[in-house]
């Protein structure tokens, strides 16, 4: 078709630089490419899913100011997804992206003739293809099919027609699934949280869809055993804006005051863990700085408290503050000196006690070397030819002796006992050896059972059968002496035999002699 006369150079409104035309192209601003709107051509494949939508009418004809601001885009219409993400990058919107503008009449001129108003301008059809159904407004109309325009109307084209049953079952379900991704995205933006989390006193800030402080803390990959700290619990729900923190467990190998334990800290400094512990350390002493850093692997601390304690020496009481290892330690810082035997009364390399009292020992004295006895053990034998109740000392026991040396000591003034410190044996004692009978005794003695022995036993000796006299010649019951004791068989001294056999012995020498032994006594024999 052959071009209409009455359409001049394009006019400073047409939006591509194209000049105007019956045939459908120029005016439109997505028609530059011998093409429908949005790249659809009437009559092509795409017709019946892109219709035109009416507009109001247009403003009144005015002259365009070129230094005005071009007129913003139609906030009804969506514009095209790449032209939000380019927009989104400071992207600016190409003339083939900008939203369709109506352009102002222009008034006649010479060769020209005023546009036949002929009905409200078409917008370009807004199909719901698969990039504009997510755009389009929520309640609003369906776009109508194209119709062809009539013939010698210029830019009229036909009413839309009404949405039929097939236009209807497409855009319900595109809305519903707007509605759907609309709402699952409100409750994603919702879920989201901003938290502080702060670990060993490392802050962070975090944006997190865990719904508690446990789901946290296994998001971040932290794990926490029993001596670590979380605030708040574990089990706390989290809220946007909420603070986290997390102590880690250290162990402190600690002695205290000389008493050793293991204790666990969440504190990162030595003064931490002292004032989380609650030791009172000032005046204190500290194997390792306040401010030393307590690693996770532990530290070993050593902590002295001060501490009072009071010396009685040389009659005064001397009271200090200290926070020594050991009293002698304490006792220099108190300017006491201890001197030769001196000592304390508490062992000098103990640790002293808050509030106790030590007392200083002025000692002097001598050394006492003593010769001592070491008695001898004996040793006794069966022997079946002595008589039962005789014993015969076969080897006399010799004592020993021992050289011990003696403390002699004055402690403040007043004399101890003695007290052993050293000693030497000089001399080893000697066992005795004794042979003991078990020969039975005779039972009598023919001409001499029938004499009273008690009688004359109690004029000898009292009755007692280890009796002897005054110079130690005679012995025993019947007053034997040692040679006529041995002849008639007995062993050893008569007043070490048993009664019985001294009874024997005394009847076997009245067979030999009579009475004549017994010259005082031997009438009692006779009753």
């Amino acid at each position: 078709m052959a071009p209409d006369p009455t359409w001049a150079d394009p006019g400073p409104w047409s939006p591509d630089g194209h000049p105007g035309g019956p045939d459908g192209r120029g005016d439109d601003p997505y028609d530059g490419h011998g093409e429908g709107p949005y790249g659809s051509r009437p009559g092509g494949p795409l017709d019946g899913f892109f219709a035109p939508r009416a507009d109001p009418e247009p403003p009144a004809p005015r002259e365009p100011d070129p230094g005005s601001p071009r007129p913003e885009p139609d906030p009804g219409l969506p514009a095209p997804r790449s032209a939000r993400r380019r927009k989104g990058r400071g992207h600016t919107t190409t003339p083939h992206e900008a939203p369709y503008r109506t352009p102002p009449e222009e008034p006649p001129g010479p060769g020209r003739r005023r546009r036949p108003e002929t009905g409200p301008t078409v917008r370009p059809p807004t199909a719901p293809g698969p990039s504009e159904t997510g755009r389009r407004r929520r309640g609003e109309s369906p776009p109508a099919d194209p119709a062809p325009a009539p013939a010698g109307t210029g830019r009229r084209r036909a009413a839309p027609a009404p949405a039929g049953p097939d236009q209807w079952r497409r855009i319900v379900p595109q809305a519903l699934v707007v509605a759907f991704l609309a709402g699952g995205t409100t409750a994603f933006v919702a879920a989201d949280k901003t938290v502080r989390l702060t670990v060993d006193g490392v802050p962070r800030t975090l944006h997190t869809f865990a719904g508690g402080v446990d789901d946290l803390l296994a998001a971040e990959h932290l794990g926490v055993g029993p001596h670590d700290l979380v605030a708040p619990g574990r089990e706390t729900a989290l809220e946007d804006g909420e603070e986290v923190v997390v102590r880690y467990g250290r162990p402190l190998h600690l002695t205290l005051d000389g008493q050793r334990r293991q204790v666990w800290t969440t504190a990162r400094t030595v003064d931490g863990a002292l004032r989380q512990l609650g030791v009172r350390a000032e005046g204190a002493y500290l194997s390792a700085p306040r401010t030393t850093a307590v690693p996770r692997a532990g530290l070993t601390l050593t902590v002295r408290t001060e501490r009072g304690v009071t010396f009685m020496a040389d009659g005064r009481e001397t009271t200090i503050r200290t926070n020594a290892a050991t009293v002698a330690e304490a006792l220099g810082q108190a300017g006491i000196t201890l001197q030769g035997q001196d000592t304390t009364s508490v062992p000098p390399d103990s640790f002293p006690r808050d509030g106790q009292t030590v007392t200083v020992l002025r000692i002097t004295g001598t050394r006492e070397v003593r010769e001592e006895r070491i008695p001898f053990e004996t040793e006794k034998a069966q022997d079946d030819s002595l008589f039962v109740g005789t014993e015969l000392v076969e080897r006399a026991g010799r004592p020993g002796a021992r050289r011990v040396t003696y403390s002699l000591r004055t402690v403040n003034g007043v004399q101890e006992k003695p007290r052993r410190i050293a000693d030497e044996v000089v001399r080893q004692p000697v066992t005795q050896l004794v042979k003991v009978g078990t020969k039975p005794l005779p039972a009598s003695v023919a001409g001499a059972d029938d004499l009273d022995w008690d009688a004359l036993a109690q004029c000898e000796s009292g009755g007692r059968p280890s009796a002897t006299d005054a110079s130690g010649t005679y012995g025993g019951l019947y007053q034997f002496d040692v040679t006529t004791w041995q002849s008639l068989g007995g062993s050893g001294r008569p007043q070490d035999a048993p009664g019985p056999e001294q009874t024997y012995r005394a009847k076997k020498l009245y067979v030999q002699r009579g009475a004549t032994p017994w010259p005082h006594c031997g009438r009692r024999l006779y009753r």
